[in-house]
């Protein structure tokens, strides 16, 4: 499969997916610190791909999302930005509604990827 339809797939399979350096409990840069520690603090389940990992996919997203920096969170497969946005969400109260959902709709296990 190529890297575009692998992040196709990982967006549709996931109903919340954060595309991040490192994972939600060993981060290894402070934007996907915060954008996980925001998500973690919702107590939504979420999946979560380490681009730093996965070296097609952090190549490749940018190009995909039409959006150029990491952290990405995609909920029901959209792209809603990266850690500024997630936190601005969160602050407003707009997020946590948007995450439930998203779960209500799609019942997922933790990531797999």
């Amino acid at each position: 499969m190529d890297v575009m339809e692998q992040i196709k797939q990982q967006i549709s399979t996931h109903s919340i997916l954060l595309y991040m350096k490192g994972s939600p409990k060993m981060p290894q840069c402070g934007f996907s610190s915060r954008a996980a520690q925001v998500l973690m603090e919702c107590g939504e389940k979420f999946a979560y791909v380490d681009i730093l990992q996965n070296p097609e996919i952090r190549a490749n997203l940018p190009a995909y999302a039409n959006w150029p920096t990491f952290p990405q969170l995609w909920i029901s497969g959209e792209l809603i930005g990266g850690s500024d946005i997630i936190l601005e969400m969160h602050e407003k109260g707009e997020l946590l509604p948007l995450l439930q959902a998203a779960n209500k709709n799609a019942p997922q296990e933790s990531a797999d990827t």
